[in-house]
């Protein structure tokens, strides 16, 4: 699917959402979700296919395996819980979508207490 396509299918989406909106809030919500999921689920297919290639890159550059997963999954629930959120505010409940994003963030701090441990230890070492 090409880039135009998508931006398309996504307006289309939009010009139908609005003009529901106001007879149907139920069913805009639930175009909304659908659309949303449906643009998700295409930029996630598209991002598998780079994966491959900055591993590669990782590996190159002789970065730990192990830091290099956690940050990809670090950037996954970033997008995930911003989508979520997002969601969550078009529905119209923003105490919700603080909330997703709360736990987003403190899922991301999560993974990063190891690459942060290694990075304090490789300085310490360094220091004399």
């Amino acid at each position: 699917m090409s880039i135009l396509q998508i931006v398309l299918f996504g307006l289309v989406g939009a010009l139908l959402i609005t003009s529901i909106r106001e007879m149907a809030p139920q069913i805009a919500f639930w175009i909304t979700l659908m659309v949303s999921v449906f643009l998700f689920l295409i930029a996630l297919q598209r991002l598998t296919g780079l994966l491959v290639p900055i591993e590669r890159l990782a590996e190159l550059a002789n970065v730990n395996v192990l830091f290099f997963a956690t940050i990809i999954k670090i950037i996954g629930i970033a997008y995930i819980a911003e989508f979520g959120a997002e969601i969550a505010r078009d529905a119209g409940v923003s105490a919700i979508a603080g909330k997703i994003e709360l736990v987003g963030k403190l899922a991301i701090l999560v993974l990063a207490v190891p690459i942060v441990t290694a990075v304090v230890e490789t300085v310490t070492h360094l220091l004399p």
